[in-house]
Formats: C-alpha cells, structure tokens, sequence
C-alpha cells in the first residue's frame, strides 16, 4: 500500500474540502450565466447578505423572547424567504428593464445591484463582524483523527459537514435541472433566449427560479464559509476565488463547476506544500490566477465550456 506523509495528507484533505466549496460559490455564478447571460458580479455580496440576513433574524427573535433551534430555523426560513424576494425585485428592476441589452450593460448592472447590497446590509446588520449560528443548525464541532493511506488525517467535523452538505447540494440542482421540465426549460433559455418564447417559456418566471436557486446557493455558501470563521462584509471576496474555477470548468457547465473546484482547492494547497516555501509563502492567494491564466491562453472556453465563434 502506498503510504503518504502526514502533512500530505492532511495538505489534500484539506484541498479537497476548499475545492468542494468553491465549486458551490462556482454553482452560482453558473446557473444565471446560464439562465440570463449575466456574469454575476453581485454573487460575493449576495453570499454575505444572506448570512446576515440568517443571523440578523435570530438575533431579532432572540429580542423577543425565541431562541435556539426553534429560532435558528425560524430564521432560516425568513433568509430564504428574503433571497425569494430579492431574486423577483432583481427579475423586476433590473433584468426586466435590460432585456435585449449587451452584455455589458447588464455587468454593469450587477455592479449597482453590490453597492446596493452593502448599504442595505451595513444599514441593517452594522459593519460588525457577526457570529454564524452553526451550533443552533446543528452544524458539528469538534475533530476527528484518521489514516488515510498511511497518513494521519486531523479532519474538522464542520469540514465534513461542510463537503456534505456542499456536493449533495451540487448533485441534488445538477439532478434538477438536467431532469426536471424546469431544467429543460432553463436549457432551453441558455440555448435562445428568442427560441424559448417562440415554444412557450416565460424568460421571467425563468430568471426568478434560476435567481433564487443561486441564493439559496449563496446562503448555504454563506453558512458553511461563515462556520469556519465569522461573517463580515470581507467574506465577498471569496466569490474572487469563483473565477478561476469557471475559467477553468466553464461559465456554462455544472460538472465543469466541480472539476475546476477540485483542481483549484487541491492545486493551491499542494503548490503552498511543496513550492510555498520556495517563494516565501501565500502562493495560495496567487496560484489560482496564475492556472486560469494558463487555461485562457490554450484553451478560453474551459474543461467543459462550449466554444464559441462570432463572426465580424
């Protein structure tokens, strides 16, 4: 049996678990990529807005005398019923207005839509960093040690509640849109957008599922990410770390979403493992640009992304 050193080990244990969650910030941007043709600017904000929105309302019902799980769900519900109600003023203010616009008008949009979000949520939440509720939804605590191949692996239970709950998310939309009539009918609107009408698809009924689907997305990114540290407005930038792995998968393709997540989670911590101390360390910051720029060089459309010819 090939043995692996400690360090090792746990170097790729941890990888994979970054990679399984940046591939859920991926899925986001994937799904309304797919639906609307917007790069998602907003997507970072989004994640933060929803943690808060979650720890904002238990800590509202805390004030009122509800607490613990019962208010931890109760606020789950209410987060979710504000991504609802986002994604329908999103569908209604901006994509509505902006139909048959260039794509970079509507870019542009979602760069409103990020200061948008962060007024509300400082004017709201406060600029404090805030504690994620992971005790109250029954998020585990605590380690565990195991060999993998020879190697000892230190494995945080919140890790893998974290992997878990991350891929059966990814498989669960994979699923739905590759089998269900709304699926169909998303593919049918990221194929043409003139196609769908002519057969019957409302384009607006379309962006609001696909628009709440990424925000439940975003608020389990935001529970799991939020777990591992804190919530704050600085939790956005890890939506950065999205663009690497769709260069790499694809801006149009969920497996591409989870191949591009693995590679780059993986490949950031073995290059911090073996050349971090080489160049003085936090390759990790960098790594990542550094393969996507490689990826745009020799192959523009990604793993599993459809290439695409326009004439002039």
């Amino acid at each position: 049996m090939v043995e692996m050193p400690d360090l090792f080990a746990q170097t790729l244990w941890e990888g994979l678990v970054g990679g399984v969650l940046y591939a859920l910030i991926a899925l986001g941007f994937v799904l309304i990529f797919k639906a609307s043709g917007v790069f998602n600017f907003a997507q970072g904000i989004m994640v933060v807005f929803a943690a808060l929105t979650l720890v904002g309302a238990y800590e509202k019902l805390g004030t009122i005398g509800i607490r613990g799980e019962a208010a931890a769900f109760i606020a789950l519900g209410v987060a979710l019923a504000v991504m609802l109600a986002l994604a329908y003023a999103v569908e209604r203010v901006v994509l509505r207005p902006l139909v048959n616009q260039p794509d970079i008008i509507l870019f542009m949009a979602t760069f409103g839509l990020t200061y948008l979000l962060i007024g509300l949520g400082e004017a709201i939440f406060g600029g404090n960093p805030k504690v994620m509720i992971a005790d109250q939804l029954y998020l585990p605590r605590g380690a565990i040690d195991l060999n993998i191949l020879g190697g000892r692996v230190t494995i945080q239970k919140l890790d893998i509640a974290a992997a878990v709950i991350a891929s059966a998310m990814i498989a669960i939309l994979a699923l739905f849109f590759q089998y269900t009539r709304i699926g169909r009918a998303l593919r049918a609107v990221a194929d043409s957008h003139k196609a769908a009408l002519s057969v019957g698809i409302s384009l607006n009924q379309i962006w609001i599922i696909v628009w709440f689907a990424a925000g439940v997305v975003e608020l389990v990114t935001g529970i799991m990410w939020g777990a591992r540290s804190d919530v704050s407005f600085g939790l956005q930038t890890i939506a950065l770390k999205a663009l690497p792995v769709l260069i790499l998968g694809g801006f149009t393709s969920i497996p591409g979403a989870i191949v591009g997540g693995l590679i780059i989670g993986v490949g950031e911590k073995i290059g911090e493992f073996y050349w971090g101390p080489l160049v003085g360390g936090a390759i990790e910051s960098w790594l990542a640009y550094i393969i996507a720029l490689i990826f745009l060089l020799f192959r523009p459309q990604g793993l599993f992304g459809d290439k695409i010819i326009e004439r002039i």
